[in-house]
């Protein structure tokens, strides 16, 4: 069996389903770009424990698409600080004139506010499984779905790993639970620094009083610390952040995820792009990988729509130009979220105290700590 379509995209989780959007809106036909995902959107968020950061940039793109969630949690202030070190550096909104730094929100609420979108759009979405590529030309791409062939001029791989040409084992594991503060602080995010990993506490949607907790450690702690009851991981938790929203209390499963730096050095490969995970998994500093892939996103919908109104023009031309524009933004992510794990975690006292003093810099200068926010907000600019 054999369909024909303008665009296949590989992958319907945010990055996928946004991209597809974004092009419907500019389409003649949205019926001839295809959404290809594993299986219904529904079933495949389901029982899916992550909440997502999204900064200030990530809410302007999916107001846009009315695809904004409808349950999410402000970020107004981010604390950021390193155990056993001076120096700390206090981040709030009204230094940048934006209503909130960031929202987190749940990935199930995500995936239905987008799904529910994508089901008006006019957008041909095809559960039918895992897909892949089984060949390219000059002048398409052939691409398997389950037992269905589909021919495309392009396709757009948005899930999956990415290709290693750049590679790095942090020797950490993610450590995901939800807790509730005795003492909470509205609207406040907390990223702190120890010797095994960043410790952050993000604002539940979903719960007054409660925050999502990624703990990055070495794969023994993070084992230990999902094999502790309730009771005894609180009090590793407290132990580890300290009394700034008094006693956290956990609840509910942990679960845990190996973490690794993964990048592809080119996103355009003839008429394949690779966007989203696909093309870079990024350590979750600072929670910028889903950010960068909506980035990603609306940069290629950006320069794909001449194409999609006049289909004759070149369209390799218009891929190497999105590919060089992106470039500066991806490296310049993947760089800062690649080192601030690192420095903080050498266990070298001169090392981290410096980057204490850092801290201490960015928190009395607007001045140096305006760049580093804005890149946080918006990403790099080409």
């Amino acid at each position: 069996m054999t369909s024909d379509y303008d665009i296949a995209i590989l992958g319907g989780g945010p990055v996928g389903q946004t991209m597809a959007l974004l092009l419907a809106a500019h389409a003649p036909n949205p019926a001839r770009i295809a959404l290809l995902t594993a299986m219904p959107a529904p079933a495949a968020a389901a029982g899916d424990p992550r909440v997502l950061a999204m900064n200030h940039g990530s809410r302007v793109l999916l107001d846009g698409l009315t695809a904004w969630p409808a349950r999410t949690a402000s970020i107004d202030t981010i604390h950021v600080s390193q155990r056993g070190r001076l120096g700390r550096a206090v981040i709030r909104h009204g230094d940048f004139g934006v209503p909130a730094l960031g929202y987190v929100t749940a990935y199930t609420a995500l995936h239905d506010a987008l799904s529910q979108r994508l089901a008006d759009s006019g957008v041909t979405v095809l559960p039918l499984g895992p897909a892949q590529i089984d060949h390219r030309d000059p002048d398409g791409v052939t691409v398997r779905q389950g037992e269905t062939s589909l021919r495309a001029a392009l396709a757009i791989q948005c899930d999956g790993r990415a290709r290693d040409d750049v590679k790095r084992d942090y020797g950490q594991h993610a450590v995901l639970a939800t807790v509730r503060a005795s003492l909470p602080r509205s609207g406040w995010a907390w990223e702190r620094f120890t010797q095994g990993g960043p410790l952050a506490l993000l604002p539940h949607p979903d719960i007054a009083g409660g925050y999502s907790v990624v703990w990055c450690c070495a794969p023994e702690h993070a084992a230990a610390l999902q094999a502790m009851d309730a009771h005894g991981f609180s009090a590793a938790l407290n132990a580890a952040f300290g009394t700034r929203m008094g006693t956290l209390t956990a609840s509910g499963e942990r679960h845990v995820f190996p973490l690794t730096l993964s990048m592809r050095r080119e996103q355009v490969e003839g008429r394949v792009v690779t966007i989203g995970n696909a093309a870079q998994s990024l350590h979750p500093v600072a929670g910028q990988g889903l950010n960068l892939g909506l980035r990603d996103a609306a940069a290629l919908s950006i320069a794909l729509s001449p194409w999609q109104a006049a289909p004759a023009i070149p369209v390799e031309a218009i891929l190497k130009r999105f590919a060089e524009s992106r470039r500066a933004d991806r490296w310049t992510t993947a760089g800062l979220t690649d080192l601030m794990p690192r420095a903080f975690a050498t266990g070298v006292a001169p090392i981290e105290h410096a980057c204490g003093v850092a801290l201490l810099a960015l928190d009395l200068s607007a001045t140096l700590r305006r760049p580093l926010a804005r890149h946080l907000l918006f990403g790099r600019r080409a």
